[in-house]
């Protein structure tokens, strides 16, 4: 046998060799695309929403705030409201045609519904189209998501849910022989190039749909030779092991369509709403026709930024589909005749409101993984109420603004927190004087020296003691000193400077005195007022000094928050809560977050404190409240002011909605503002925004109401001059009675009135 010369052999080894090598590459590329096509394709963050918004006769509701919560859905307004996304409003009479939407206990068709508000009450609802139920839940808005480290942000989509004209356009403008090719497609790239000389520009792309996939879904953007040898092979494989329907709706999934700040927009799901904020389901011809035009350059054609180029793509795609006559004539010529009809700006940002997110996070975090967040699609349902929630942002920036500058600076900083009276869920929450941007999250964070806020721990630890203490109780309001055994004294004062002798309870917790109140702490016992504290709700660890009962511990508004609720709910401990439910990306609930209620406050003591909280709003410290509400409107609260006014509270609530408002300096300056003239301002501005029911307690058993009189604190006649009607616990009213010492007056003072 002949032997080879020795160069043709090393070339053989050679191509032996190289064979070898190619060989395993394609081996390796192969096992590359199938693990990825067929395991976990994307990670999916996880979807945020605020509470639906459920409409029904006799909901309190006001018109301009469901507007604004309308609008922030991407709802528009037209004449007759005859499709889904659009409202019309006819002076008290409102029609809105509904999107509809998956909840997790089924879904709730789009329908078509009109009602009125009268005097802010929903009336006269009717169902006009769709299926007759009394109450219309809205879609609830997205309010951020948690995103995955690569920040993409897709909504996935099954092949069914995209209209048949998109896909045709889609195949139309970047792939006409999809079905036909095997992943690459010569003979396309020969027609486009034919296509981009008779148009004199690049019209038409040359790669197919598996290409530009395998390009996005595993390869860089880098234009090497080995990059395109390495693309091809791989769309070779691709094509090889699954069907085109799969390929086409990865593809759908994974195209990049454009950029929000740091958010990629990827798939035409997203897109979707990212561009006209509704699903791609409702997408008219000529909106889908601007998706597939994006496909070739988001950024060059964003049509936010370049509406006119955006037109001109979008009208070229509409050509081709005359053309091919997927379009008539006649209706080319109306889709072409049409605007863009892209919303001024998404329906929702990544941070729309970054402090309640930062809250929804923080409760998240007991549960699930921060992988499981940003990768599994799961969607959460948060108790957010974007109408509360724009008014408090708004008004705290307002009434910042308006505030002297003599005694505030630009600098001043502010916190709000708004619950449900009674569920505890926050319907609002506001970190800072720009609440837009994330930061420092006062809300949360900001713990500072809480004044005055704590006293009703104070007086309700004495009402518990109804053998020694009722809220006619006489108080000294008399200066004293205490010494301890460093030799250190402590010598509280009166904000006003002043001692006012000897005053009923009622009367030193409406006024905030300093020196009655310290009195009563210290004959109740420190620990007895912190063990108080506790059982309000307040975890954090405090300082155990006499101090304590003027407010010389700190907390963050959410813990102060956390405290009123209890005295709000009647001495029931309800958790404050911001998430409902979390469900998959498919509607299966993974875990709710139930309404949970304790009784730890006996309800006899706490109906008389939150008489005396009602009193610090009527006659008291707060009575400025009532520039701002109806006098109709009953509401408890309490003020706040710390050492050289360097922080500034309220907290109040009605029977609707709890509120705390903080106001300071971060570096500690003083404010120049006490509780009233700062926080109480913003609070009240905010209330005064919304329709809502007065606070009217409920009058536990065992409790009774007797007229007393003022001045010897003796039993009276009803309606004596000078008498009041005060609540005790059965037993503690006063054993002696004395007549009307002038006569009877049936002239009742109308604070009286609030409690027959």
């Amino acid at each position: 046998m002949q032997k080879l010369r020795p160069g043709k052999a090393l070339i053989i080894k050679l191509m032996l060799v190289l064979l070898l090598v190619m060989a395993s590459w394609v081996i390796y590329l192969d096992a590359v695309v199938r693990a990825k096509f067929e395991g976990k394709r994307w990670e999916i963050p996880a979807r945020v929403y605020a509470r639906p918004l459920e409409i029904y006769n006799g909901l309190a509701l006001d018109a301009e705030n469901l507007k604004l919560e309308l609008k922030a859905l991407g709802y528009k307004q037209t004449a007759k409201a005859g499709a889904p996304g659009t409202f019309a409003q006819h002076g008290a009479g409102l029609v809105i045609y509904s999107r509809g939407f998956m909840f997790s206990d089924g879904k709730e068709k789009s329908r078509r519904v009109a009602f009125s508000i009268d005097s802010g009450v929903v009336s006269r609802f009717f169902v006009a189209k769709g299926e007759q139920n009394e109450i219309l839940r809205l879609e609830p808005l997205q309010i951020g998501g948690i995103y995955p480290a690569q920040k993409e942000d897709r909504q996935l989509v099954t092949l069914a849910q995209v209209s048949e004209g998109l896909v045709e356009a889609l195949l139309l403008v970047e792939d006409r022989d999809f079905e036909n090719h095997i992943g690459i497609a010569p003979l396309s790239i020969l027609r486009a190039m034919i296509v981009n000389v008779k148009a004199g520009r690049v019209v038409q792309g040359g790669s197919t749909l598996t290409q530009q996939l395998v390009k996005n879904f595993y390869l860089s953007r880098d234009k090497t030779i080995v990059r395109k040898a390495t693309e091809a092979v791989m769309s070779l494989l691709l094509e090889l092991h699954y069907e085109k329907q799969d390929i086409l709706e990865t593809y759908i999934n994974e195209v990049y369509l454009g950029q929000a700040g740091a958010r990629a927009i990827h798939g035409f799901g997203m897109a979707s709403q990212f561009y006209f904020g509704k699903p791609l389901s409702d997408l008219t011809i000529e909106q889908s026709a601007l998706l597939v035009a994006l496909v070739k350059g988001p950024a060059y054609y964003d049509p936010r930024r370049h509406p006119k180029r955006a037109l001109e793509r979008r009208n070229l795609v509409l050509n081709l589909l005359e053309e091919e006559g997927v379009l008539g004539t006649k209706q080319a010529i109306i889709a072409r005749g049409r605007p863009l009809g892209v919303i001024d700006k998404p329906s929702y940002s990544t941070n729309r409101y970054p402090a309640f997110i930062d809250l929804v996070k923080r409760q998240l975090a007991r549960d699930y993984q921060q992988e499981d967040l940003q990768s599994e699609g799961l969607r959460i349902f948060t108790t957010l109420d974007p109408q509360v929630q724009e008014r408090a942002e708004q008004t705290l920036k307002s009434t910042l603004a308006s505030l002297s500058p003599k005694r505030t600076s630009p600098s001043m900083q502010g916190a709000v927190v708004v619950t449900g009276t009674e569920s505890g869920e926050v319907v609002a929450l506001v970190g800072g004087a720009e609440p837009k941007f994330s930061g420092f999250n006062r809300a949360l964070d900001a713990v500072r020296p809480i004044g005055s806020i704590i006293k009703p721990a104070v007086y309700l630890t004495a009402l518990q003691q109804p053998e020694s203490y009722t809220l006619i109780s006489p108080l000294e309001d008399k200066p004293f000193a205490l010494e301890f055994e460093n030799g250190e004294r402590w010598t509280p004062h009166n904000f006003d400077n002043k001692s006012h002798g000897t005053i009923p309870l009622h009367q030193a917790l409406s006024r905030s005195y300093n020196l009655s109140t310290a009195r009563l702490g210290l004959a109740l016992g420190v620990d007895e007022v912190s063990s108080m504290l506790t059982q309000l709700g307040v975890a954090r660890p405090m300082t155990i000094y006499p101090s304590l009962f003027l407010g010389a511990t700190s907390l963050a508004p959410l813990e102060v928050t956390q405290m009123y609720q209890t005295i709000a709910a009647s001495g029931f401990n309800v958790p404050v809560r911001a998430i409902r439910s979390v469900t998959t990306s498919e509607g299966e609930e993974l875990s709710r977050y139930a309404y949970e209620i304790e009784q730890v406050i006996d309800p006899g003591s706490m109906h008389l404190l939150q008489y005396g909280l009602i009193g610090v709003a009527k006659e008291g410290t707060a009575k400025s409240v009532y520039r701002y509400l109806s006098p109709d409107l009953t509401v408890a609260g309490k003020t706040g002011t710390t050492n050289d006014s360097r922080d500034s509270w309220f907290a109040g609530f009605s029977g609707d909605y709890l509120g705390v408002v903080w106001l300071g300096h971060d570096d500690n300056r003083s404010t120049g503002l006490t509780g009233s003239s700062g926080a109480l301002r913003v609070w009240g501005n905010l209330m005064s925004q919304f329709p809502q029911r007065p606070f009217d307690p409920i009058k536990p058993s065992g409790i009774e109401y007797y007229w007393v009189d003022e001045k010897s604190g003796k039993r009276a006649e009803d309606g004596c001059s000078g008498a009041r009607l005060v609540p005790f616990i059965e037993g503690s009213q006063p054993a002696e009675a004395q007549p009307c010492e002038s006569g009877f007056s049936r002239a009742r003072h109308w604070f009286n009135s609030l409690f027959k």
